[in-house]
């Protein structure tokens, strides 16, 4: 068996509108603190949840947040240096660094290399200032140029950028600006999510109170085909829902998760996964590092896996995959439903799985309903 690690690193230093993550601002933790105060001995609490961890052959390790980017190299570097002492790590391992086009250097970049990370992914979000505004995203868009090149002459191997699409007053011509302005970029990857508007987010406040209006559904398909028939002209091939990527330059670490591999989240509010049981840690870092130099575990609660969960999570994660659903996993009575689709040109059967089209891709809920059902 295998473990992947994430490492989640709960800092921004401004909360976007959008955002539900498990971060904070520093002085949502602590009122006048700096960044230096409010995660002084957080990797030291880090490390100490990490001797809970198996030692099994580590394939990845992601560091997210937040704005892991934020930290030094040297004390992320702690993280990966702990964890190859402990562990087996090849030389190949996928190590990923999620960071913002504004907060790195090529200083930092250069540091971030020798402290062993070999893939980062930048969040770009969109080429257009107007979009970013109702993000409430702070980074310059032109940074974000300047940011992929010094990676790039760091030595990152693989640079992925993340764009956000379906944005309150972004048009498809926007949209397009957007993704022509990535693959336009020294980049191996990209990420295109749907906005999601969750509750409690200042963004969901704007629309409720009528501020700002959602794109209707068949501009959101139009948005999704447009950057798919993109990223393939550029080369950059989908191998799931909401991920295109150049040959060899697939996200190993979220492939880990489709696949259901064992995985280990250091963190506060981290998720985990190993052989059947789901547990997470205590949400709030100030309780996450009391917890730990006390000496107690920080895992808030778990659950062991069923044989049916295990089963509907691996239909509902394979659909979305390139490589496809097994028909051996559905019942006689979901593969007639769901092979209905292959008419109607939303999925092909390949070698006994079944491979969403990119139209299929637009209903991939309906067609994980099918499958369950």
């Amino acid at each position: 068996m295998t473990l992947s690690f994430y490492v989640h690193i709960p800092y921004c230093i401004k909360r976007c509108g959008y955002c539900d993550f498990n971060t904070y601002t520093p002085s949502e933790l602590q009122d006048g603190a700096s960044l230096e105060i409010v995660s002084n001995d957080y990797i030291d609490a880090v490390l100490l949840e990490l001797k809970s961890a198996p030692t099994d052959p580590v394939p990845t390790i992601f560091f997210g947040g937040g704005t892991p980017s934020l930290l030094p190299a040297n004390d992320l570097g702690r993280v990966i240096t702990a964890i190859k002492a402990r562990n087996t790590v090849s030389d190949d391992c996928e190590i990923t660094l999620e960071a913002n086009p504004d907060s790195v250097t090529a200083e930092k970049l250069q540091g971030y290399i020798a402290a062993g990370f070999n893939r980062i992914s930048f969040g770009m979000q969109s080429a257009k200032p107007h979009v970013l505004a109702v993000l409430d995203r702070t980074h310059n868009p032109d940074n974000v140029k300047r940011a992929v090149d010094m990676a790039r002459a760091a030595g990152f191997g693989s640079i992925s950028v993340d764009l956000i699409y379906g944005t309150p007053g972004e048009s498809l011509e926007d949209w397009r600006a957007t993704v022509t302005q990535a693959l336009s970029l020294d980049i191996d990857h990209i990420s295109a999510y749907a906005l999601i508007v969750e509750t409690g987010t200042k963004l969901a406040a704007q629309i409720k109170r009528g501020d700002l209006t959602m794109p209707v559904d068949d501009l959101m398909a139009d948005m999704y085909l447009l950057v798919d028939q993109m990223c393939n002209d550029a080369g950059l091939n989908w191998y799931e829902l909401s991920n295109w990527a150049k040959p060899g330059k697939e996200c190993l670490h979220n492939i880990a998760y489709w696949k259901s591999a064992n995985w280990w989240g250091l963190g506060p509010g981290a998720h985990s996964h190993v052989d059947r049981k789901r547990f997470w840690n205590v949400k709030h870092p100030t309780a996450y590092k009391q917890k730990l130099f006390a000496k107690e575990s920080p895992i808030a609660d778990s659950e062991d896996l069923t044989d049916e969960q295990l089963r509907d999570e691996s239909i509902m994660l394979a659909i979305r995959m390139r490589s496809g659903l097994s028909l051996d996993l559905l019942s006689s009575v979901a593969q007639e439903r769901v092979l209905q689709y292959q008419s109607s040109g939303h999925l092909n059967q390949i070698d006994g799985k079944l491979q969403l089209t990119a139209q299929g891709r637009l209903i991939a809920d309906r067609l994980v309903r099918e499958a369950l059902g």
